[in-house]
């Protein structure tokens, strides 16, 4: 069987510009509809949105909240990840309890790793 297609979802912009923040998430529940491999990557600004009760905040048309936005596309099996080096950018004021459960905590290296082995990138 051959390997799924893999493509990586690189946010950086943060609850800030809102618009920003709902593409990547539809983008990687179409890639699963797709049979593609999808993983988001929060770093920067963007893990602010992975703060808890930030997601909540962000609501943009007729979309649902952001919160439930990433809850659904968790649920669907695609790896939302916060960048560890991001949470030490910010002064220590963000640990691991603070994101929301949905999170998994990875490095710059596993980052480099995603990039190396993703057959596509999208940066927002």
């Amino acid at each position: 069987m051959a390997e799924k297609k893999k493509i990586l979802y690189v946010q950086t912009s943060g609850p800030a510009n809102p618009e920003r923040q709902y593409a990547p998430l539809i983008l990687a529940q179409t890639a699963i509809a797709m049979e593609l491999e999808p993983i988001i990557f929060y770093l920067g600004m963007g893990l602010k949105v992975l703060l808890k009760g930030e997601a909540e905040k962000i609501k943009v048309g007729a979309f649902p909240t952001l919160k439930e936005l990433i809850q659904q596309t968790a649920a669907q099996g695609v790896k939302i990840m916060a960048c560890q080096q991001s949470m030490q950018l910010f002064g220590g004021e963000i640990g691991p309890s603070d994101l929301t459960e949905e999170a998994v905590i990875a490095g710059a290296v596993t980052l480099n790793d995603l990039a190396l082995e993703s057959d596509a990138i999208l940066t927002f």
